[in-house]
């Protein structure tokens, strides 16, 4: 868990940051440690943290608790430092004309005396590869899918009635795991939402998926779920659907989302009307567009063009 936040201002005198005093104690009623650092060299103050001086001797390992920290620095070469040194790091910037460049940086804060804790937390975890825990229901745990999850999925996906209205996993699992990562790198990361892994909190197992994508050549973002055979008429998929919309409406702010089902699924029709999807119409969907199998984003399989009929369902969720 995040540990404490630092705040390193390399430049800005110490009497100038007078205000960020109510953002440490904003912190510190959320259960976080933070510390304000000014007006000197971060190589010299993490060299006496670690308890060695510069210049003396070989250079010993930081101490593993500063993994449990995020340190917020305002100045490119204190951030680049930090992240050679294997820690944490996001850029800040105080005074948004200041012009400083953070292309290393995979989060930059503005307003910093004024951010949220969980924002932090968030990007802590991004840093450190730990999955983000969407939300939770009375039964459920919805998260981001990791390549733990994998051994899971396959599982569920062995049974043959759960690739008769969608695609399966890639045959090689090492295909599957490449995928998985593109994913989470370039879906997670950049968009801040994806299809998350449904967490049965009784037992721990994963049971399905189920969240947002966006479709090439359709605006609204697209619902899509699938619950496991051993879980099924169990209720879940309705569980967790209906707190993914609410999730869509007021986190991310959708103000309408999308569903598509192959037409003979019945089944997932019939959900999507309890859920107050209204039926649109028919429209075709290109299918296995890797051709069964995956080496990066950028490499497709070139394959003949298969498409398929599916039900198009949207919903308003204001």
């Amino acid at each position: 868990m995040l540990r404490k936040v630092v705040f390193i201002f390399h430049s800005t005198p110490l009497e100038e940051l007078e205000n960020m005093q109510e953002e440490i104690r904003y912190l510190n009623d959320n259960h976080l440690e933070a510390e304000i650092i000014s007006c000197q060299r971060i190589q010299d103050i993490y060299a006496l943290m670690a308890g060695q001086t510069p210049g003396a001797g070989p250079k010993k390992p930081l101490p593993e608790q500063f993994k449990e920290d995020l340190f917020l620095c305002d100045d490119p070469s204190d951030l680049s430092f930090l992240q050679n040194e294997g820690l944490y790091t996001c850029g800040m910037i105080k005074d948004a004309a200041s012009g400083s460049s953070f292309k290393n940086s995979r989060y930059i804060f503005s307003d910093v005396d004024d951010l949220d804790a969980d924002s932090l937390i968030k990007a802590w975890q991004r840093e450190a590869g730990i999955p983000w825990t969407i939300l939770e229901t009375d039964r459920l745990i919805i998260r981001e899918t990791t390549p733990e999850d994998l051994d899971s999925l396959y599982y569920i996906y062995s049974d043959p009635s759960m690739t008769r209205y969608m695609e399966g996993l890639f045959p090689n699992r090492e295909d599957e795991l490449r995928y998985l990562n593109d994913y989470i790198e370039k879906v997670y990361h950049f968009m801040g939402f994806g299809v998350w892994s449904l967490i049965e909190k009784s037992t721990g197992e994963l049971i399905g998926r189920a969240g947002f994508s966006s479709r090439n050549g359709f605006d609204k973002p697209e619902l899509g779920f699938f619950i496991g055979v051993d879980w099924q008429r169990k209720g879940y998929a309705t569980e967790s659907c209906s707190a993914i919309l609410d999730y869509g409406r007021k986190v991310l702010g959708f103000d309408k989302v999308q569903a598509l089902v192959k037409e003979g699924n019945d089944v997932s029709v019939h959900l999507l009307e309890k859920l107050g999807f209204k039926m649109q119409g028919v429209v075709s969907i290109e299918e296995d567009i890797y051709g069964g199998s995956y080496k990066n984003q950028d490499q497709v399989s070139i394959v003949p063009e298969k498409k398929g009929n599916y039900l198009l369902l949207d919903k308003n969720l204001l």
